[in-house]
């Protein structure tokens, strides 16, 4: 387990943060299709919080994509580094998460965050802002839609609707089961939106999570008991 002490420099008010994030929205890459669904690497990142310690845990876990298998994980532990405030999580999260991917022994290609990309207020959520500083493909897979529209997808898994900011479409509602509430997908960085959709549908052989997700979840939080042990 990696120890995260606060970056230098990294924002201390809202202001700061999203001056940041006007500059690093500019650099997403939408024209890429990413990685072939079932190849190569995916990875699952998740962050777990301790409100009374005001600490963050972060697990990165790699799985083979072909087989959802786990070939390598690693988690990161450090002080929550910004405060609470809607549309500017990815500041309390980011430096643990990178922590833990640099901590891989090899590379994660896609990773997958359980939260937003473009589907977020100022089109720049988690998935985003670690593709930028990363370079590396990036998708959100979120458990509900933010504040977005969307109709509600017909019943078999693999059916999908646009997830709209007025007429635009930020992501897509999509069904991983049949008849269970849809996920909420949206692209990161260096992936289209139809690819992110056919990689977390790649990801959903039996839970409406992606397998990535879920181990992710499971790791981070298990970082925090071994931390902190009751």
């Amino acid at each position: 387990m990696t120890t995260v002490r606060i970056p230098e420099h990294w924002p201390a008010t809202e202001e700061q943060a999203r001056a940041v994030q006007d500059e690093l929205r500019e650099r997403v890459i939408l024209d890429e299709p990413g990685p072939p669904p079932g190849t190569g690497h995916v990875t699952g990142v998740d962050v777990a919080y301790d409100d009374e310690r005001d600490v963050v845990a972060a697990a990165a876990v790699v799985l083979d994509a072909s087989s959802l298998e786990v070939v390598a994980e690693a988690t990161a532990v450090g002080r929550v580094p910004f405060p609470y405030v809607p549309g500017l999580l990815a500041f309390r999260e980011i430096p643990t998460v990178l922590a833990a991917l640099d901590a891989l022994p090899l590379p994660p290609g896609l990773v997958v965050c359980d939260g937003y990309g473009l589907a977020h207020p100022r089109r720049f959520g988690l998935a985003s802002h670690l593709g930028v500083l990363t370079g590396l493909p990036t998708i959100g897979v979120a458990k509900n839609p933010f504040t977005f529209a969307y109709d509600d997808p017909d019943t078999p898994r693999g059916s999908s609707s646009a997830l709209l900011a007025g007429s635009e479409e930020v992501g897509r509602a999509l069904r991983t089961r049949e008849a269970v509430k849809p996920v909420f997908v949206s692209v990161g960085h260096r992936v289209t939106l139809a690819g992110a959709c056919a990689h977390t549908l790649a990801l959903t052989p039996e839970y409406r999570l992606p397998e990535t997700t879920r181990r992710a979840d499971a790791l981070c939080r298990k970082a925090l008991r071994d931390t902190y042990p009751a």
